[in-house]
């Protein structure tokens, strides 16, 4: 079959993780024989910052990174009606321009016989909500939502015909443990800055812990203001900027610990949903503490697959915890990693998918699924 994403950017991952996921969902189709191709807006928010912070080498780098994965830019004059023309699955990622979302549902309206999906890897639902209840999504075939709650909301507000609870997850081609690697820092964190939704959550759960217990620290990430890299300094970091998420195995396994501080839209209002770095960490087997978010889907064991802190002073013992009893840490690693394995790869996600498909898939999906059952 032929897949089809609409996305933000699947080249530029600047501020944008659900780059990663796609990348991994992308790869894991191809494995399976299906073509998988994304559409990029010309004037995509992400790119543009990463070719200006990182100038045009950082594209050409993707592309010799993901020599496997198909990208194409479109702009205004582009022939999207051409070019699905021959898809059997088109997927329409939360940030696509409402003109376009509403274009697309016309024509699979008008005849078009791919299944059409709608995807949402945010928190607009509840932080910008009039900007989805402006969507139109009466055409979709059906909603995949990022976590249950987020699925709860889109129920609950009447958008869309079928939602579809549909988690990220790590591409586990890429994240995995490399044990070869000498370990020369204690702590790293990669995070973006934002805004401002989790500044206080920084300071509280990463920068006086770290600082007060001498760590060697490193922080990666983009659109840190001036008074947050003034802290960084402050507090001894290294910080490093930008890291293309390709190259964020190899860091993590120069650190000995990790940490996952969630935003506070997710914490208050859409329980359940981690960033996408958890997963992607306890793929690299680097043991996590994380800041307080309530797993209300069970996606993890709580103190076994990673440590979970209410505030900063607990933060702090168990950074030290980790840190100096190798069997703590090495307990952490292993059972983080086996849950990944077992239910939190980009491979389950596309089994996932497919059975959503299933579901909600037009005929010319179904007969597709049938015939691929049939040949297996």
């Amino acid at each position: 079959m032929k897949f089809v994403f609409y996305t933000h950017s699947v080249v530029s991952d600047w501020n944008h993780g659900n780059a990663h996921f796609l990348r991994g969902v992308m790869r894991d189709l191809q494995r399976r024989g299906h073509e998988a191709l994304a559409l990029e807006a010309e004037n995509a928010w992400s790119r543009a910052n990463l070719v200006e912070d990182q100038g045009q080498a950082a594209v050409e780098k993707f592309f010799e990174t993901f020599p496997q994965h198909r990208s194409q830019i479109y702009d205004e004059n582009f022939d999207h009606e051409a070019a699905l023309a021959d898809a059997d699955v088109v997927i329409v990622h939360e940030w696509t321009e409402p003109q376009l979302v509403e274009r697309l549902g016309r024509i699979r309206r008008n005849g078009a016989t791919f299944t059409l999906l709608f995807h949402d890897t945010h928190h607009r639902a509840v932080s910008a909500e009039g900007d989805i209840a402006g969507l139109t999504l009466d055409d979709y075939d059906g909603v995949l939502a990022f976590g249950q709650t987020l699925r709860e909301r889109y129920l609950r507000a009447g958008w869309g015909k079928s939602v579809f609870t549909w988690h990220e997850a790590a591409d586990d081609a890429l994240f995995r443990p490399l044990p070869e690697i000498e370990k020369n820092g204690d702590l790293i964190w990669i995070g973006n800055w934002g805004d401002g939704e989790r500044s206080a959550e920084i300071a509280e759960f990463l920068i006086r812990p770290a600082h007060d217990l001498r760590l060697n620290t490193t922080v990666r990430g983009v659109r840190y203001p001036d008074h947050a890299l003034e802290a960084l300094r402050n507090a001894g970091f290294s910080y490093g900027g930008w890291i293309a998420n390709a190259d964020v195995p190899v860091a993590f396994a120069h650190h000995k610990v990790t940490m996952h501080i969630p935003r506070r839209p997710y914490v208050e209002h859409l329980p359940g949903i981690p960033t996408i770095r958890v997963f992607e960490a306890l793929a690299c087997g680097i043991p996590l503490i994380s800041a307080p978010w309530d797993d209300a889907e069970h996606l993890f064991r709580s103190g076994k697959d990673f440590l979970l802190v209410r505030d900063g002073e607990e933060m702090k013992k168990c950074l030290r915890e980790v840190l100096f009893d190798a069997d703590r840490a090495a307990s952490l690693t292993a059972a983080g990693l086996e849950t990944i394995k077992a239910r939190h790869t980009c491979r389950h996600r596309v089994d996932e998918l497919f059975t959503i498909l299933g579901h909600c898939g037009t005929s010319k999906v179904a007969k597709s699924l049938h015939s691929r059952e049939a040949a297996e």
